[in-house]
């Protein structure tokens, strides 16, 4: 249940249409919906603004499409993570409007689109290999309601490249940085401009970054103000909330 549902369920209260205990049963219905294999938070988008998401790597397709059913039976749009394409095709049979971003590895369902916040949201990565952890980023800012541009393979190898626009970038309300290897670009962005950087540490890069490791530990242990960090490969995460530092700072803007 959203914000709206709830609004017209009051409504239906206030003008007699509903009774109160009636619409006490309505909401209890959608508290949790138990699937055996999975428990389904219906209120989610009415705490969190956005309805429960499915990280669908480790669930077989048919668990993962009984997932998205229930969400979609009282919420408009879904969000799928780490989704493979057999997923992808057993939510399509039940959704026809569904889609599989491949680079991103979600799946999406939008039956009523989020209206676009005026913040843009910047998502960078260093190099070309961390392009699937920035898209994923970019997959679930995008069904939350935001503008995004995407400024790729500007890794500090080749500093001139992030140079070239960093004009652009101080236009952004909030940055998501992603990089392997030894994860030192974060700091860097987070040192020419005056907004929130995400830092997104990835598994690339030789032995020594451990496998994400390395980048994690050196944005951690970054020097530059206003840096925070996600977990390894952590798309999602930074961009979940990239969306929520945006709606707050739009909310602000509002006269």
């Amino acid at each position: 249940m959203n914000e709206s549902q709830l609004t017209e369920l009051l409504h239906q209260v206030r003008t007699g249409k509903l009774s109160t205990p009636s619409a006490i049963r309505r909401l209890k219905s959608l508290a949790t919906h138990n699937l055996s294999f999975a428990r389904v938070d219906g209120h989610r988008s009415l705490r969190k603004g956005f309805p429960e998401v499915i990280y669908a790597e480790g669930k077989t397709p048919t668990q993962v499409a009984a997932i998205a059913k229930k969400i979609l039976q009282h919420d408009e749009n879904l969000l799928a993570t780490r989704a493979s394409p057999e997923a992808y095709r057993a939510v399509k049979r039940l959704f026809p409007k569904a889609r599989y971003h491949a680079a991103a590895r979600t799946i999406t369902v939008v039956h009523k689109p989020v209206p676009k916040r005026p913040g843009i949201v910047a998502v960078l990565c260093a190099g070309t290999t961390d392009i699937p952890v920035a898209e994923e980023a970019i997959a679930t800012t995008e069904i939350m309601g935001n503008q995004v541009k995407r400024y790729y393979d500007i890794g500090v190898a080749g500093l001139h490249r992030l140079l070239a626009v960093n004009e652009e970038l101080l236009d952004a309300q909030v940055l998501i940085v992603c990089a392997g290897m030894e994860g030192a670009l974060p700091s860097v962005v987070g040192g020419l401009v005056d907004k929130p950087v995400i830092a997104v540490p990835t598994s690339v890069g030789y032995g020594a970054s451990f496998g994400g490791i390395a980048a994690l530990l050196a944005m951690l242990n970054s020097c530059a103000s206003g840096v925070t960090v996600v977990n390894i490969n952590n798309g999602f995460g930074a961009g979940y909330a990239a969306s929520l530092i945006n709606a707050r700072s739009s909310d602000q803007a509002q006269p």
